[in-house]
This record gives C-alpha cells, sequence and structure tokens, in this order.
C-alpha cells in the first residue's frame, strides 16, 4: 500500500510594539493545543541575529543556550516549544541570519550560482524558505516563530518570506498570526489600541495580512476594545484573542486560548472540522502549581543570576517537580560572587536546598565551592550541574582528600587538577570553538541515589562541556567516599557523582534541565524538591 504524503499546513508568528511579548509561549501554547487536538505538530524558530548560533553569546544579552539531542546550540525558545510539546527538537528547528547567509555565500564561492548576482531576493529568501519546509509532508502543522520585532530591520528577509509562502500555498495552508501589546495607562486609566493598529499597519506594508491577533495587555480587554481593534485591523472580533498577564505561571496561556477557542478558530480559517483538545492532565499539573499543598525555598547559586533567563530551563525544571510534589518552589537567585564575600551561611543557610548552576569562567568559582561545602556539611540538599559537578569534586578533593590547590585546569594550571580537559578535547586546534554538545548515554550503579531517580541503568543526557573529573584522581575522590554513580558505557567519563553520607548531594556532568517536561518532569529534580521539602519540614520541627 502506498503511503500518502501529510498535507502539511503551516502557521507564522510575528510579533509587534515591542520584543520579549512571549512569542515563544504562544507558539508552544498553540501547538500544544493542536498536537491534543490529535494532530502532529513540530515549532521552529527563525532568529534574525547574524550569528550563526547563540553558543559563543552572552548569557545576559540573550539567555541560556539550549541545546538539543543532535548537539545544536539554540534560541531558549526551543526549550518552550520542547516542554509543552513533550517531544525533542533538533538542528532543524531553529535557523539564524548567520547560518542563511553563511550557507548562500559559501554556494556563490562554489560557483553553484552560474555567475548570477546573488541577491537577497531570490536567493536569500528562496534558502529560508526551504528551510521553513524541512517537515514538509511529514508533519501536519508547522508553526513557525519569527524572531524580533516587525519594523526591525534585520527580520524583512524572514518576513519576505513568509509573503512568498503564503502566496505560494494559499489561505487553506498559510495562517498569519500577529502578537502584540495593547498597553494600560495608569494615569488616564485608559487602554490604547493605536500601538497594536501601527503594528498592523507596518505588517500589512510588508504584504502580510494577520488573520488572528494575540493581543497582550495587564488585564482582559473589553468587548469594546476588541471590536475596535477588530475594525481598524481588518480581523473578525472573534479572531482578537485576548492574552492577559498570566496570574500564577506561563502554562496558564493554553488553557486561555483554548477557553477563547483560538484551535477551532484556526481550523476553521484553515478549512479544517473543530476539533477539542484534551488538556486534562496538563490541567491537572496547571492547578498544582496554583494551588500546591506544600512550600520550600531554594537557592539557585550562579554568576548570571541578575538575568534570570539565563537559567531558563532550571526554573521551568523546578516548576514541573515542585508541580510533581505538589509543592511551591520558591527560587532564591544567588550570586555566587557575593557568597565570596559574605560567606555561604549568610547567603544560603535559610534554605532547603541549592542548586549550583552551569556556567564558564572563573569569576564566582570560589564562591560556588564554598556554598557547597557548607551544604555538604550541613546535610543540605544539593544538585550541582556541569561547572556544579565540577566545583563539587574540587571542593571534596581540598576539604576531604587533602588536596589543597586542587582546581580545574581551566582556570588554574596546578599538579593537582582533579579537572581536567576531556581527551577528545585536547587535539582541537581551535580550543575555544569546540565543546562536547548533545546527548550521550551513560550507565548509573545500583544502589545510588541516581538509580533511586532514574529507575533504570541506561540513560541519556545532554551535555554541553569542555572538561571532566581528571581520571587520575578518580580513585582518590573513590577512597575517601565519593561514589562515581553514573560513567560513561566505557567507563572512561564521570557523568554522576554522590556523597552517600548525606540526605541528597548529586552532581551531573550534563544538564537535566533541558529534558524537564511538563508533567512528566525530571527525575533528578523530583528527587532534589523531595529532598528539599523533607529538610524544610525538618526546620518547622
Amino acid at each position: 500500500m502506498k503511503e500518502t504524503k501529510t498535507l502539511t499546513r503551516y502557521i507564522f508568528i510575528t510579533g509587534g510594539v515591542l520584543s520579549s511579548l512571549g512569542k515563544g509561549i504562544a507558539s508552544a501554547s498553540i501547538g500544544l493545543l493542536l498536537k491534543q487536538s490529535g494532530f502532529s505538530v513540530t515549532i521552529m524558530k527563525f532568529d534574525p541575529y547574524i550569528n550563526v548560533d547563540p553558543g559563543t553569546m552572552n548569557p545576559f544579552q540573550h539567555g541560556e543556550v539550549y541545546v538539543t539531542d543532535d548537539g545544536a546550540e539554540t534560541d531558549l525558545d526551543l526549550g518552550h516549544y520542547e516542554r509543552y510539546l513533550g517531544e525533542s527538537l533538533s538542528k532543524k528547528n531553529n535557523h539564524t541570519t548567520g547560518q542563511v547567509y553563511f550557507e548562500v555565500i559559501e554556494k556563490e564561492r562554489r560557483g553553484e550560482y552560474l555567475g548570477k548576482t546573488v541577491q537577497v531576493i531570490p536567493h536569500i529568501t528562496d534558502a529560508i524558505k526551504l528551510r521553513m519546509k524541512s517537515f514538509e509532508g511529514k508533519k501536519d502543522f508547522v508553526i513557525i516563530e519569527i524572531g524580533g520585532t516587525v519594523g526591525d530591520i534585520e527580520s524583512l528577509p524572514f518576513l519576505e518570506s513568509q509573503r512568498q509562502m503564503y502566496l505560494e500555498l494559499g489561505r487553506r495552508r498559510v495562517m498569519n498570526i500577529h502578537l502584540t501589546y495593547v498597553p494600560y495607562i495608569k494615569s488616564s486609566g485608559e487602554v490604547k489600541t493605536k500601538p497594536t493598529q501601527h503594528s498592523v499597519k507596518t505588517l500589512m506594508e510588508y504584504g502580510i495580512r494577520p488573520e488572528i491577533l494575540l493581543c497582550r495587555s495587564e488585564n482582559k480587554l473589553t468587548k469594546d476594545i476588541k471590536s475596535k481593534i477588530a475594525l481598524f485591523c481588518s480581523v473578525e472580533e472573534n479572531s482578537v484573542i485576548d492574552v492577559p498577564d498570566a496570574t500564577h505561571t506561563i502554562y496558564e496561556v493554553p488553557l486561555t486560548f483554548k477557553q477563547q477557542g483560538l484551535h477551532n478558530i484556526l481550523l476553521e480559517k484553515l478549512v479544517m472540522d473543530p476539533v477539542e483538545p484534551n488538556l486534562d492532565e496538563f490541567k491537572k499539573f496547571v492547578d498544582k502549581i496554583k494551588r500546591p499543598a506544600n512550600e520550600v525555598t531554594v537557592g539557585l547559586v550562579g554568576k548570571y543570576t541578575q538575568y534570570r533567563d539565563s537559567y531558563k530551563s532550571i526554573i521551568e525544571a523546578f516548576i514541573h517537580a515542585g508541580s510533581i510534589n505538589n509543592t511551591r518552589v520558591n527560587i532564591e537567585m544567588v550570586n555566587s560572587e557575593e557568597i565570596e564575600e559574605v560567606g555561604a551561611e549568610a547567603k544560603i543557610g535559610n534554605l532547603d536546598g541549592i542548586l549550583v548552576g552551569p556556567g564558564f569562567g572563573r569569576r564566582g568559582i570560589e564562591g560556588k565551592i564554598a556554598a557547597i561545602k557548607y551544604a555538604r556539611e550541613n546535610n543540605l540538599p544539593f544538585l550541582g550541574i556541569c561547572l556544579g559537578l565540577q566545583c563539587a569534586v574540587i571542593e571534596f578533593a581540598r576539604n576531604i582528600c587533602g588536596l589543597e590547590k586542587a582546581h580545574s585546569a581551566e582556570f588554574e594550571k596546578t599538579n593537582q587538577n582533579v579537572i581536567d580537559l576531556m581527551e577528545s578535547q585536547k587535539s582541537v586546534k581551535n580550543k575555544g570553538g569546540t565543546m562536547r554538545l548533545g546527548a550521550y548515554p551513560a550507565i548509573i550503579a545500583d544502589n545510588t541515589l541516581a538509580y533511586k531517580a532514574y529507575q533504570t541503568h541506561e540513560i541519556s543526557e545532554r551535555h554541553r562541556h569542555r572538561y571532566e573529573v581528571n581520571n587520575q584522581f578518580r580513585q582518590l575522590l573513590i577512597d575517601n567516599g565519593l561514589v562515581c554513580s553514573g560513567t560513561s558505557p566505557d567507563g572512561e567519563l564521570v557523568e554522576i557523582i554522590e556523597y552517600p553520607l548525606h540526605p541528597f548531594f548529586v552532581g551531573v556532568q550534563f544538564h537535566p534541565e533541558l529534558k524537564s517536561r511538563v508533567i512528566s518532569g525530571h527525575p533528578l529534580f523530583i528527587g532534589f524538591i523531595k529532598a528539599a521539602l523533607k529538610e524544610h519540614k525538618r526546620k518547622e520541627k
């Protein structure tokens, strides 16, 4: 029997008025509604910056770098997509201006354009459209988020490609959605629609007419305001979707969309039969976030704590684990440099647990080590991620094994570098331009906290690092009581460490937060919050 190809439909989501309105959350929420309606869905992000990827970008500017199974360093919005859809994405889901131009210039250098003048139209836009059609025939819906704000010069080639896609495929296969902002002016007590009108006008000047408007606002919009927006922006009134600020959590957004029938408005405009998504489990998950039975406060110890998006996936993993434990997780951002100034007890002594996060560079390292020492000596639940594991090994080597100069080769060259460059990285000439990236398998030992959490001996987790536990010191660490509970299949790389004389002391070389999902969470975060809850109840007695 011949296989029938899926007729793929494309939903474009653009943003206007100002940045950071939540296009990623909106895209993920629409994806969830469609997936729970029985459709196959994927989401793509097209970023207008000229960087090839965000791998070398400052966390204070761009937030965290989200790593996929295939080792792509991508925008943090891919984390939202994966968490809501419950599916792993790949490098095919994130594209940048830098990647597109790099590809076109390489083709020009090889002579593939046969001497033609290479231009934005058609050469750049053709390359973009080819990427947009990566899932053609494979998915029912492809949701495409265009980064930036309408009016930015950087995103024009993507918008032109969007216009051409609509022209080529037609209204039955392409839907344009615009996310905008409707501000409330407190001094006059008025809601203003003019920014939205101008944003839509700008979009229409590029040849794109939005059929649905998602209107962000502080409060719900009145019927009169929605009617005014519909009239001046040439959309149907029921297609003006109210998106008030989420009261408790971003996971309320899909429920808000469903309540207003966004899924069926979409399907109707694409000439498809209406379907009701099943959000029963999702609603239970959200209810436990909004009305939990318990509460804990944990510290996220890091160097980029001024900008929460630098640890976006960790924060979301805490929320998932909190819901599963029926516990509100209050997160206190702890700058590790401040620990160096005032001491660990002053910064983390009142907490129910600490997570020492990933990072690069020497700044704040001693503060992280001091926080880990305090957690180990005071039985405070501890979870270390990537650099967090490495700092835990340094702390253990110094204070338990007696290696006073124990350090990482990344920061200081000594004969006691318990953390050293991986063998696979030593042969790389450009040492600043490569890492161990993506999903790799690991083997977990019996009778360990890791096995108790995962309930399996074989796992696969995502990595982003160049340094590892130095095997020259591994036996010394083990002899002094540190347990290497997880290793690479060949036993060469330490993936998980534990200190068994402690209620919960675990460090991992990988990034478990990148595999935490809505409803199911991640085993290590679930176990950590469970331990923090025990600590909280102990302190209350």
